[in-house]
């Protein structure tokens, strides 16, 4: 298997791994893929200590960096005070909230004063100032990739991975996403499916890989969302993306850090068991359902409230501009149209001319299209199976990352 991928990054199998764990990195860059790590939870030392071992135990093969970098975050973040700042911007309504969730379930709450006392970071590295202190120290290392994982890649990230000569990535859930972010400099696109783990979009990676391939052309575009095998690779290669990019996968393997307890429940749920929940950021996720999302998800929940008052004015919204258009009809593309008057269907049935539906021609018309389409895509049956061969060659050759059951 050779994809454009392949051949920019020099590596084997068109498989880009996303862990926070070192050890999965190493691993899947070892078998002829790509690592990446996730950096967001690294302050800059020990960034600096996890690619310094990651340097160590791949000889010289590629791998990447993921760094979180969000559009927007509180102002309190910003100005810095530790973990303390950030908690006071919680309200109160959130904590009495948590307070009652903790005791219903017989859970003692954090001890938020000992983390105070410690002098925690609270969570600077996604802060414009962290996170360029993180992309300082990702590009002091022979790294292939940088990523972009929440938002387009800041001016200041794309400028200093040119001066090394790093290419950009960015992950993206609509096509409006993609060319927002290749116009601000990114050289890869990841096209990431609802199916995903972790924050996620909600169209279906289906439908949105072969929409972004087509809007970004000829910018490669990694598929992203529910592909963990080699047929799910090789589909994704057929809709037209350049490789794949994996995360939850990794979670379940011998090399990663996950706690036992959690990788007998993710080897144990099904595709039912997973929701699309705030409850951990603040931002769509995906997650294994629990009866922590399901508080969070109930309407005694602070945040489905606000969510909900979310909802109600982004529909108002949504319906003050569409009452904007129909009242400047000159502002649409069909503005002429938008002026006609309307008829009545009564009046459509009486001035429609009698004989003139052709409906055969049209349905010939239809299937001679669809079996252009059918032929174009059969052309090739050779090539198809071979693709698949290959990426099914790609799982094997990461034996030793299959997931271990419990």
């Amino acid at each position: 298997m050779n994809t454009e991928v392949c051949r920019r990054f020099g590596i084997e199998f068109p498989l880009f791994a996303f862990s926070h764990c070192r050890d999965v990195v190493a691993a899947v860059t070892n078998a002829g893929g790509f690592g990446v790590l996730g950096a967001v939870a690294y302050t800059p030392d020990r960034l600096e200590e996890e690619l310094r071992w990651i340097d160590d135990h791949v000889d010289g093969r590629p791998y990447g960096v993921d760094v979180l970098v969000p559009a927007k975050i509180d102002e309190s973040a910003e100005r810095g005070g530790g973990l303390g700042a950030m908690l006071a911007t919680v309200s109160e309504e959130h904590w009495t909230f948590l307070a009652g969730l903790f005791e219903k379930y017989d859970v003692p709450l954090p001890d938020f004063e000992k983390a105070k006392r410690a002098n925690s970071p609270g969570g600077p590295q996604v802060t414009k100032k962290g996170a360029t202190e993180l992309i300082d120290v990702s590009l002091a290392h022979p790294i292939g990739l940088i990523a972009s994982a929440l938002g387009t890649p800041p001016p200041l990230m794309v400028e200093k991975a040119r001066a090394a000569g790093v290419p950009v990535a960015a992950l993206v859930g609509t096509a409006e996403h993609a060319r927002r972010q290749v116009a601000e400099g990114a050289d890869l696109i990841v096209a990431q499916g609802g199916e995903a783990g972790g924050h996620t979009g909600e169209i279906s990676t289906m439908v949105l890989v072969p929409e972004i391939v087509d809007t970004v052309a000829p910018v490669p575009v990694l598929a992203a969302g529910g592909i963990a095998t080699g047929r799910q690779m090789a589909a994704s290669l057929a809709l037209g993306a350049s490789g794949v990019w994996c995360g939850s996968v990794w979670l379940t393997t011998e090399e990663a850090e996950t706690p036992p307890q959690v990788k007998e429940k993710l080897l144990a749920a099904t595709s039912r068991d997973t929701i699309r929940s705030r409850s951990r950021t603040g931002k769509p996720a995906r997650q294994l359902r629990s009866a922590w999302t399901d508080e969070w998800e109930g309407p005694a929940s602070p945040g489905a409230r606000h969510a909900a008052a979310d909802d109600r004015r982004r529909g108002r919204h949504a319906a003050d501009q569409q009452g904007r258009r129909v009242r400047e009809p000159g502002r649409a593309a069909a503005g002429e149209l938008l002026r006609r008057p309307v008829r009545r269907p009564d009046e459509h049935r009486q001035a429609r001319p009698p004989g003139r539906l052709r409906h055969g021609a049209g349905v010939r018309g239809r299937r001679g299209t669809a079996e252009r389409d059918h032929r174009g895509l059969t052309g090739g049956p050779s090539r198809g199976r071979r693709d698949q061969a290959s990426a099914t060659g790609a799982n094997s050759r990461c034996s030793s990352l299959r997931p271990r059951r419990m």
